[in-house]
């Protein structure tokens, strides 16, 4: 844990939303001033793209039909716990960029003058000087094995966990529009990540401080036919503390500022789907203020 470095870790499965919170903090970042440095999950994956395709054929032919990106066998949790670690210690670390698309390989190569093509990582480099924060977002910002603790390292833990079957949905939809994947391949892949995904993580969610779950108010009892995502107003957000002391949550404020919303239980506050955005806002602002005051002084 760090004052003068604070390290936020936002937390979910591939298709769970972390990008709609990465936006919100990204918002409160340019609106507070502040300088992050930003972790992208993907990068401490240990496979590239192709290596990764030949590790899941070489661990079928085993008998193996679980190997996942979800798991040890495939990420850098030392690195990433040694990151974390560093940083908060001096402000200092190692990262890298894995290359999502040829856009991105454009960019990259031109800024390091490399050759580097789409699944694979650029070179560890080190982080610029002079950042407020470390905002890391992905699947494994707060994994913890017999040999690693990352989450130990982490200030703010905020988890993102709609319901199970609302993830597959958007991870089906999300899949095809971005990968063009059939929806028969992404439900290949969930059942080859369960055993990860139950073991690695399932259990994150117990060390974050704040959870944001996503339910639908619509049917998804069947998530492998359903022909659309249900709609924010179609949904509603239960955001849980883990404990509502530690950064003063002020939940009579909340309920007069969110119509809609209600308790419903003593750390937990229920708001519309709609409302989402504006509820991470309220909430994670006051706590990203809270860190960069106790950083100055």
């Amino acid at each position: 844990m760090s004052v003068k470095h604070p390290v936020v870790a936002v937390t979910g499965s591939s298709g769970a939303g972390t990008t709609t919170v990465k936006r919100a903090f990204e918002h409160i970042f340019r609106r507070e001033t502040l300088t992050p440095v930003v972790i992208e999950g993907d990068s401490f994956h240990s496979l590239a793209r192709m290596e990764f395709r030949e590790a899941v054929k070489k661990a079928e032919a085993a008998g193996n039909f679980s190997f996942s990106h979800f798991g040890p066998e495939a990420n850098h949790f030392d690195k990433l716990g040694e990151l974390f670690k560093t940083y908060g210690a001096s402000g200092t670390g190692k990262k890298r960029y894995y290359i999502h698309s040829d856009q991105e390989a454009a960019e990259h190569n031109a800024r390091l003058n490399t050759n580097l093509k789409p699944g694979e990582f650029t070179p560890w480099e080190d982080i610029p000087a002079g950042t407020d924060l470390l905002f890391y977002e992905g699947l494994h910002g707060l994994v913890k094995t017999d040999a690693v603790d990352v989450a130990a390292h982490v200030d703010l833990g905020v988890g993102v966990v709609p319901i199970i079957n609302l993830e597959w949905i958007q991870k089906i939809f999300r899949d095809n529009a971005e990968r063009g994947y059939s929806a028969e391949a992404t439900v290949d892949t969930i059942l080859r990540r369960m055993p990860d995904y139950v073991n690695f993580i399932t259990p994150q969610f117990s060390r974050t401080d704040i959870n944001f779950q996503r339910v639908p108010t619509v049917d998804t009892s069947n998530p492998f036919i359903t022909r659309d995502i249900p709609t924010p107003d179609e949904s509603l957000v239960i955001i849980h503390f883990s404990d509502p002391k530690k950064f003063g949550a002020d939940f009579p404020f909340l309920l007069s500022m969110i119509p809609g919303s209600f308790m419903s239980r003593y750390n937990t506050i229920v708001v519309p789907g709609g409302k989402m955005s504006y509820a991470m806002d309220l909430i994670l602002t006051p706590i990203i203020h809270q860190m960069i005051e106790q950083r100055k002084g």
